[in-house]
């Protein structure tokens, strides 16, 4: 009883200190308003929003809905947005509404195939996809439906009748996984038409057409190996959408598409860069884009060309220290986006394409951030062994005094393929990091977008290879700095970043004093035996563990595993793990707690039951950030 409370005074203690210094605070960051955009008013007059908040104390979240003016007023608070903004459900034409269902397809459980055994509880499977992500496989699917409006929800139809395949694709698909021609007459939709092991081995959705008249339903993608995703119509009535060309590989370039004259015509083909999302202008004459560069995600635009061998060309139309993180929509000459920075959770922003000016227009966190006391964020070009540049985020200590010394964190990002950019996570949070007076080091090592489809497509079957040296690059030249403790630094990561952090453990020759993974690969074939969508790590470690013919797929396994150079282990080192992450599975946590328990290195072994490979639910978020910051105090 008496640790207890000497822990909760501890944390009590370094909490109020928090508060006293002006700084963010865990309490604080769970707590900020979650701003989610529902669109723009049928007048055009208005944004639509929601924020969304929790309240500690109570254990509760609260939604309220708001609508502001985008040229100028104040927030209105609202009862139903839907009444606001246009139903992307109803056809063009008014006459008919989609939805989704499940659909049972098939047998899973002991009752489906035994009637009169309804108390037992099994599962049983003769093929691979018997989980994904978070969830065990119940034999449904989903599937889209549509019906007229004024029809009981029981007349709707099944347009993907008798089909064992999902729209939208689990686990992440929604909406912008299907639409209406802008006639009315025919539902687009997005469906990886695979089954069992083979959807497992395989990236290869489509983009299908189903005719309403006929009841025919055709592939328009039919020639792509790879994703084909968020189709989208022009106010003219052309289609986009985007496309990865390698079957297998989810970080591929992914391009701009359009249908020009029947055929696809490839927007971004001979530009070095990925996109993430985009918008048609309202005029159809020109596509707004949202993708990487140089630590950002910034703004483009493509005009459409009007004979299929002309030359394209993409333009960047903004930049600055932070991210355009999503499309809301568009108002006349106003872009409706997302924004973030380091300092700073998602708001609402327009941006003016006459004057290239942006204008706040939701301020849900304003009164908290206005009594903070931000970090400053510094970009810096580090030279890596091959002698490349990268860019790489320092970020200091609110109220840095450069006469100090300060422990130094070293960030691995995860993906491996995603920027480390100026986004805000509720849990990664650098912001936070640097108001416990840490500095963090965010390196964009190799494998990351934004800088060149070369730089980002190396770390494939390279996991402690060049990335790793990019890595000890970073933290290397910080450490030269008269402020940064050499004799303090720690490395933390998720996911591929706690992969990192389980290979330096054996890898860092003293440099690191402490040590964070969360959810990472600690051995790659037992990795490979357990976790999910198959295509990942044959293509990102090269193969099954058991092809000794696969050059590539050996020095994963036996150069560029963890678990071969766990003897070299001396550092303590603390580790994260969700029991329902079926992408990073459980026994990967355990084997590598297991290995330094034995080995007497100190360790710590926090699980999440009902996590999954993130931490979603708040009070347990609160306790992961307590507990992160509790072991550096102990460690660093």
């Amino acid at each position: 009883m008496k640790v207890l409370f000497s822990i909760f005074l501890s944390i009590s203690f370094f909490s109020s200190t928090l508060i006293a210094q002006n700084v963010m605070t865990p309490e604080q960051l769970i707590q900020l308003g979650k701003v989610s955009a529902q669109g723009i008013s049928q007048d055009d007059n208005y944004v639509i929003f929601a924020v969304s908040r929790y309240d500690l104390e109570n254990d509760t979240h609260s939604k309220t809905y708001y609508k502001t003016p985008i040229y100028g007023g104040m927030d209105i608070k609202i009862q139903d947005p839907k009444a606001f903004i246009n139903d992307a459900q109803l056809s063009p034409d008014g006459k008919y509404q989609l939805m989704v269902r499940p659909v049972k397809m098939q047998k899973v459980s002991g009752q489906d195939y035994y009637k009169d055994v309804p108390q037992s509880n099994l599962r049983i499977y003769n093929e691979l996809n018997y989980r994904h992500w978070d969830t065990w496989e119940d034999g449904h699917v989903n599937h889209l439906f549509y019906k007229p409006v004024d029809a009981p929800d029981a007349a709707a139809i099944d347009i993907m009748q008798g089909e064992a395949y999902d729209c939208p694709q689990k686990p992440f698909g929604g909406s912008e996984d299907y639409c209406w021609s802008p006639d009315g007459s025919k539902i687009l939709y997005v469906s990886k038409k695979l089954r069992g092991t083979n959807y497992m081995l395989s990236t290869n959705t489509d983009i299908y057409s189903y005719d309403l008249a006929s009841g025919e339903t055709s592939n328009l993608t039919a020639s792509n190996p790879g994703y084909d995703t968020h189709p989208a119509f022009s106010s003219s009535g052309q289609l986009a959408w985007l496309q990865m060309k390698r079957d297998g590989y989810e970080a591929d370039k992914n391009d701009l598409i359009v249908m020009l004259h029947n055929r696809p015509i490839n927007l971004t083909k001979d530009w070095d860069g990925t996109v993430s999302s985009f918008l048609w202008d309202e005029s159809g004459t020109k596509i707004y884009f949202i993708a990487p560069t140089q630590g950002t995600y910034q703004l483009f635009e493509v005009e459409i060309p009007q004979k299929s061998r002309k030359k394209v060309f993409v333009q960047q139309l903004t930049e600055g220290p932070f991210n355009v993180s999503g499309f809301v929509g568009q108002s006349q000459h106003n872009l409706i986006l997302n924004r973030t920075d380091m300092n700073h959770a998602k708001e609402i922003y327009s941006y003016n394409l006459s004057s290239n000016r942006w204008k706040q227009l939701t301020h849900a966190n304003d009164d908290v951030y206005d009594r903070l006391t931000l970090s400053n964020i510094e970009k810096r070009i580090i030279k890596t062994t091959d002698g490349k540049d990268m860019l790489t985020w320092i970020i200091y200590p609110p109220n840095f005094d450069p006469t100090k010394k300060y422990p130094t964190l070293l960030y691995c990002q995860g993906g491996p393929q995603s920027e480390v950019s100026q986004f805000y996570s509720f849990r990664w949070n650098f912001q936070i990091m640097a108001a416990h007076g840490y500095i963090v080091v965010a390196p964009n090592r190799r494998g990351l977008p934004g800088f060149g489809v070369e730089w980002n497509e190396q770390i494939s079957k390279d996991y402690g290879g060049q990335n790793i040296q990019d890595y000890f690059s970073a933290i290397d030249e910080m450490a030269k700095e008269p402020y940064v403790d050499e004799n303090r630094l720690g490395a933390v990561g998720a996911s591929y970043g706690g992969y990192s952090v389980f290979y330096l453990a054996g890898h860092h020759q003293g440099r690191f004093k402490s040590f964070i993974a969360h959810d990472g690969i600690f051995n790659q074939r037992s990795m490979y035996g357990t976790t999910e969508e198959l295509f990942f790590v044959n293509w990102d470690l090269g193969g099954p563990y058991w092809d000794k013919n696969n050059h590539a797929a050996q020095k994963t396994y036996d150069q560029f595993n963890p678990i071969n150079y766990v003897d070299k282990w001396d550092t303590p080192i603390l580790i994260f793990q969700g029991e329902k992450d079926y992408r990073v599975p459980l026994g990967q946590a355990l084997e590598a707690f297991q290995a330094a328990q034995v080995q007497g290195v100190k360790s710590r072994l926090i699980l999440f039951p009902d996590e999954n490979h993130w931490v979603l639910q708040p009070q347990n978020s609160l306790v992961w950030q307590r507990e992160f910051f509790k072991w550096l105090g102990e460690t660093l």
